[in-house]
């Protein structure tokens, strides 16, 4: 095994799975909390211009989705091809593949902003952004025109991942947070540029944080593995490794946004665009309340990984155990909390006069959707841990089972047929939800159970 001091992160994950999971798991829950947090600064600075604002922004949710699902994505291959060749003790492959990773990246990237400039208004008609549709251009060809950066630093902190190291990726999330907080009013209302001005700050603030990290690798030269481009080679397997976990990670990802922008659709045959703010800011929120499940869920991955390729079977059963109950735990003490602190909360998106008629749907959204939180403790780990094996196809397939199965059957059953309108299409979501990560759970804990009887 590896011994050197800046292995240490590689050590745990072999030998003490729990340890490592709860140490990755901190700074990630810090990294998407603050993610999170500035993206509903947005929004609550976006309010101030109106509820249309406010749904424009919405219905470009969906596709601002695929960048950050593909950067997601990418970075889940890349921390899993990474894991695993360090678990295997290859610690030249990993390098190899860390630079495999960063081109990768970019070449997607590029791909799909031609793609998604050119399909941008199409798909906005298709949702019924109708009035709205001018503040959701002029937001999302800003946000398209600068989506390599929002694809790259996503997937960038896959390779720090892949090294188990989650805290210098929270530093730099914090203080591109920062950098969007300070923008967004100065841009919005103090340059006067309106939805533009939130598109502008949040670009500005993804380059900010890919020089951080890019400083790391070839400036300060101190991170574990080296994505050294003089030294990179070309391998089929390694790019195999990345793309088998990457992409359909990516294409699950993708799958939440076409569910977002179905959704929408949705909410605007059986109520209104007024509906489609509450989904979008109201799910803002509660990306904020299961961050910490995504979270432990995404250090779970390079654990697993780590142990998959030392063939260390018994360990995944433990940390995969262990992620769940942790998870649960947390799930019912968020859900609690957000129910009974639903008004509050829905008060800081609806105090303009613009937004203010969206206040008691936003309040009964957030007091409804928080019941399926506790089985997303445990579908999300159990998800991650077909990513860890390699698993990706999977992986993509219990969350298209989730999303667009599942969940979007029960929201057309109640909210259409059933009659229940709004609220129905809110409790299909959590119907959805309850019984496909139930499902997610035995069917990963089989998996688990076939790999040790192989080992034995």
């Amino acid at each position: 095994m590896i011994s050197n001091d800046s292995s240490n992160n590689v050590d745990m994950m072999l030998q003490n799975p729990k340890k490592a999971l709860i140490r990755m798991s901190v700074p990630l829950i810090v990294s998407l909390l603050i993610t999170s947090f500035y993206n509903l600064i947005d929004a609550a600075w976006v309010s101030g211009l109106g509820a249309d604002a406010l749904s424009g922004v919405g219905f470009f949710t969906p596709v601002f989705m695929i960048l950050v699902g593909f950067g997601n994505g990418l970075g889940s291959g890349a921390a899993f091809a990474l894991s695993k060749y360090l678990g295997e003790e290859n610690k030249q492959k990993a390098d190899n593949a860390s630079v495999h990773s960063i081109i990768l990246d970019v070449i997607v990237s590029l791909v799909l902003t031609v793609i998604l400039l050119a399909s941008l208004n199409p798909i906005l008609n298709a949702m019924g952004a109708g009035q709205t549709i001018g503040y959701a251009t002029d937001y999302g060809i800003i946000i398209l025109l600068g989506s390599v950066f929002i694809i790259l630093s996503n997937a960038l902190y896959g390779i720090f991942r892949g090294e188990g190291d989650t805290t210098r990726p929270m530093y730099a999330m914090i203080a591109s947070a920062i950098l969007n907080m300070i923008l967004d009013p100065i841009f919005i209302y103090t340059f006067n540029f309106g939805v533009k001005g939130a598109a502008i700050a949040t670009i500005i603030s993804s380059i900010f944080v890919i020089l951080i990290l890019l400083y790391w690798f070839y400036a300060k030269k101190d991170t574990y593995l080296k994505p050294n481009f003089n030294n990179f080679k070309f391998k089929r397997d390694i790019s195999k490794d990345i793309v088998k976990v990457g992409i359909p990670a990516s294409i699950q990802l993708l799958n939440n946004a076409f569910f977002a922008a179905v959704f929408s659709a949705l909410l605007t045959f059986v109520g209104s665009t007024d509906s489609v703010a509450v989904y979008s800011t109201g799910w803002r929120i509660v990306t904020i309340g299961t961050t910490p499940l995504l979270a432990i869920g995404t250090a779970l991955i390079s654990v697993i990984a780590a142990n998959y390729g030392a063939k260390n079977y018994k360990n995944i059963q433990i940390v995969h155990r262990y992620s769940m109950k942790v998870s649960i735990v947390i799930a019912f003490a968020v859900a609690i909390l957000t129910n009974v602190f639903a008004s509050d909360i829905a008060s800081i998106f609806t105090s303009s006069p613009g937004s203010a008629r969206i206040a008691s749907e936003l309040t009964s959204f957030l007091a409804w959707i928080v019941i399926y939180y506790p089985t997303m403790a445990v579908g999300v780990n159990s998800t991650y841990v077909f990513q860890g094996i390699g698993k990706g196809i999977t992986s993509m397939f219990q969350t298209i089972m989730r999303e667009t199965g599942f969940t979007i059957f029960f929201a057309v059953l109640l909210g259409v047929y059933m009659g229940y309108g709004v609220w129905g299409a809110w409790m299909g979501i959590v119907l959805g939800e309850v019984v496909s990560n139930n499902i997610t759970m035995i069917w990963a804990d089989w998996k688990i159970k076939k790999l040790m009887d192989i080992n034995d």
